[in-house]
């Protein structure tokens, strides 16, 4: 007996309409899209207003991509971006904000604004979103909690730059350097390497974004490497390979921006020669997934040492090992850094930060948004840009 959509839950809605869909055929998907419909305005009806705006939104972008039919899909998705600026209304009504769920809320808005086209929301929200992180991180910074605070800052600095507001940027890239550097203070104080390293390079790309590419941000690059230099050897010294190689591999990028093109390349030959008996020791034990990751990192050092065709043999490896989003992009900004480091390039670099960003928010679509248009962007890049798409399978008609 067929189940009447009136008597229904949401969910029972949403399982048989994701069913159809997937069936594929003409018939099934208009149904499977009435049920999808169905189950989002139940979901609105019970108050369970993330799983309404979570369909609302998928039903837009299957309109959009699956059926191309943008004017069908502009409403369901802007419905759901609705819904998600009440959702982060909620959100900063409530005693202890969830930080990641209110950035997961304000990134769905504004793509979707993004996707539709609607410049003025897109503005208007960006801004609005700028301003709250603000507030937000000078809320937490009056209660000392640094690190929430650095955070919600870094939330308000890529909202200030959607909407070109340099005064901002400027502003907030100030209080980020202030609060990496207390960081980077206690971080070096507790002896912790790793952790004062990752913070001198981040505090480097807000470096960048105030002063460009000047002896500060080669400063606060190099003070990094040399810290992820001392954790490598600190690793190495415990008998940790794997680690050795990670920090290494951070070490030969940081120095190779911070303009010590002899060290990088002295650092990444020796990185080469250790990574290859992490990945043998590896394959020995059967540890694909790890197998798959130190190939992923071969690669990186491999390019940065100049050993290009290695680079991208090492990368193909990697992907039929385990192909992921994550690893495209990570590859795409090695690139980026190696060619915006030789050229001394802050406006690449910069971009490389802000994918770097968005890739540890787990936004990885924007992130490779931003990397792909760079390096469409650079004629010099074309060949390796060819190489890459040729270790991913990707056709050159495509």
């Amino acid at each position: 007996m067929a189940l009447l959509p009136e008597m229904a839950s949401p969910e029972e809605l949403e399982e048989i309409g994701l069913k159809k869909l997937e069936e594929g055929r003409k018939r099934e998907i208009n149904e499977g899209l009435k049920l999808i419909l169905q189950a989002a305005k139940k979901y609105e009806d019970e108050k369970k207003l993330e799983d309404a705006a979570r369909l609302y939104r998928y039903l837009g972008y299957f309109v959009l991509e699956k059926l191309k039919k943008p004017d069908k899909a502009k409403k369901p998705l802007l419905k759901s971006a609705l819904l998600y600026i009440e959702l982060i209304e909620e959100e900063l009504t409530k005693f202890e904000v969830d930080v990641a769920k209110l950035n997961e809320y304000c990134t769905k808005t504004l793509s979707i604004f993004a996707t539709v086209g609607d410049e003025k929301n897109l503005k208007k929200y960006a801004r609005h979103f700028a301003e709250m992180y603000e507030d937000l991180a000078r809320t937490y910074l009056d209660s000392d909690e640094i690190e929430l605070a650095i955070r919600a800052f870094e939330d308000a600095f890529r909202y200030y730059k959607i909407v070109d507001d340099e005064d901002a940027i400027k502003r907030i890239a100030d209080e980020l350097i202030t609060a990496y550097g207390r960081i980077t203070e206690e971080k070096v104080a507790e002896g912790d390497a790793a952790g004062a390293a990752e913070a001198f390079y981040r505090l480097a790309g807000y470096v960048l974004a105030l002063f460009g590419y000047d002896a500060h941000y080669i400063e606060m690059m190099d003070t990094a490497a040399r810290n992820y230099e001392k954790a490598s050897r600190l690793a190495y010294s415990e008998g940790d390979l794997d680690g050795t190689t990670t920090n290494l591999l951070k070490a030969q990028y940081s120095y190779l921006l911070a303009g010590n093109t002899s060290r990088a390349k002295l650092i990444g030959l020796n990185n080469v020669r250790i990574t290859y008996q992490v990945v043998n020791s590896f394959q020995s034990a059967g540890r694909d997934k790890d197998v798959a990751r130190k190939l992923l990192e071969l690669a990186q050092s491999l390019l940065a040492v100049g050993k290009t065709r290695e680079a991208f043999k090492a990368y193909e490896e990697s992907l039929n090992l385990e192909s992921s989003l994550r690893s495209r992009i990570v590859m795409r900004i090695a690139i980026l850094k190696v060619y915006g480091a030789e050229k001394k390039d802050a406006h690449v670099l910069s971009t490389v930060y802000d994918a770097e960003y968005y890739l540890d928010r787990n936004d990885e679509a924007r992130a490779i948004e931003i990397v792909d248009g760079v390096l469409n962007s650079l004629s010099e890049l074309e060949s390796l840009v060819n190489m890459l798409h040729e270790a991913e399978g990707i056709s050159q008609k495509e």
